[in-house]
């Protein structure tokens, strides 16, 4: 699709189906508030700063892929460094006007832009096409494993669509010339602070840390949290089905967005499984994951399991409902984020808390199989100063 005065590139299933599964896995586990209204970002210094740096793993083949696309359509062979990697989703109301990507000031670093869609147009949400200006193709319909690669200049003006319904998610990267910008550079620099020696074989180091509370909490209008919103974290637990339980005593004084980074247990319906989880971003991983796999009709097969159920009685679940309404200023808005046009038959998996316990032994095997896998990778990054897939 070589267009000389408008360049652009599309390519069709270049992300495979699960590699698409792993990354909305990825986002809605540790996903914050994003630049736009309406919008939520997950970006690899934020996995870093969160204690998720093994979930960077995944995106590294996908960054050297797109890297070599680029440079090789574009003529630029060793010429760029990875800029920016982030997963953003675009939920119901969020849209962008005509831009090109390096329209501000602190953005003329940025030469090139690849968008990988990681869900579809229709089936996922609605709205959210993504328009050209001018050249050819004009309109891109969002299609899961497709990828759109660009100039990031006014040769592409673009825009996109209000997204009207559902969740619309991408990978986005941009590339540079300019070798300052390079974002391995910084992300080696962040990882060799965080990944300790004297931590690095404690099962509790693979543990997410949340950020600050005001990174989570989505309001419309970008308001404070005495106003309208929800936490996104508890919101994308409610969605599924799930409510959270306190293990310190809910007491009607505490902050219950302090209490969401404390030890807790899930809920959902009228039982409690007995389980604590470090955080609420522990809960979430766990959740996102069992549901990444029980959407493919995975069963976790493990003798021994991570908790047992219990009847939740009537005043506790009624506590945990007041309590959640902090949570929840507005009852209906985390539906209308994070609810879709699929939720329901996503979620309509046949639930089972044995299998969900089981879920958890085999999260935490994933985990650790990532981390092990950063350990080793990390020295040649180093070395190399580049983030790259190392042999094994």
């Amino acid at each position: 699709m070589a267009d000389a005065e408008h360049p652009r590139l599309i390519l069709r299933n270049f992300l495979s189906h699960e590699e698409c599964k792993e990354l909305e896995f990825i986002h809605k586990s540790c996903c914050t508030i994003g630049y736009r209204p309406y919008v939520f970002s997950t970006t690899l210094s934020h996995l870093v700063a969160t204690n998720s740096a093994h979930l960077i793993l995944p995106f590294v083949s996908i960054r050297e892929r797109l890297k070599e696309k680029i440079e090789e359509f574009f003529g630029c062979e060793y010429e760029l460094v990875i800029e920016f990697t982030g997963l953003i989703s675009w939920s119901r109301g969020a849209s962008i006007g005509w831009h090109s990507d390096d329209n501000k000031p602190y953005l003329k670093q940025r030469d090139f832009t690849a968008v990988c869609y990681l869900n579809n147009f229709g089936s996922d949400f609605k709205g959210g096409l993504f328009h050209f200006r001018d050249g050819e193709p004009t309109t891109i319909m969002p299609m899961a494993g497709d990828v759109v690669m660009y100039t990031a200049d006014s040769r592409n003006i673009h825009c996109v669509d209000e997204v009207m319904d559902g969740e619309r998610l991408a990978l986005n990267l941009w590339f540079s010339r300019d070798s300052s910008h390079d974002e391995d550079a910084k992300l080696l620099s962040l990882l060799s602070q965080s990944l300790l020696p004297s931590s690095n074989d404690m099962p509790f180091s693979r543990l997410p840390f949340p950020a600050s509370s005001s990174m989570y909490w989505f309001s419309p209008n970008q308001a404070s949290h005495q106003e309208v919103g929800f936490d996104i974290r508890w919101g994308r637990l409610h969605v599924l089905g799930f409510s959270v339980y306190s293990s310190r005593g809910m007491d009607y004084s505490s902050d219950f967005l302090e209490l969401l980074n404390e030890a807790l247990q899930l809920a959902r319906g009228d039982q409690l499984f007995d389980l604590n989880f470090t955080n609420i971003m522990h809960a979430l991983q766990v959740v996102q994951f069992y549901c990444w796999k029980a959407f493919q009709s995975q069963t976790f097969l493990y003798e021994e399991q991570a908790g047992k159920v219990v009847q939740l009685p009537q005043a506790l679940g009624e506590k945990i409902h007041s309590l959640e309404s902090v949570a929840r200023r507005d009852f209906q808005l985390a539906g209308v984020a994070f609810g879709n046009i699929a939720s329901h038959e996503k979620v309509q998996y046949s639930f089972d808390w044995n299998n969900f316990s089981a879920a958890i032994t085999s999260w935490e095997d994933y985990t650790c199989k990532l981390h092990k896998e950063l350990l080793i990778s990390l020295p040649q990054w180093r070395t190399h100063q580049c983030i790259h897939s190392i042999s094994s």
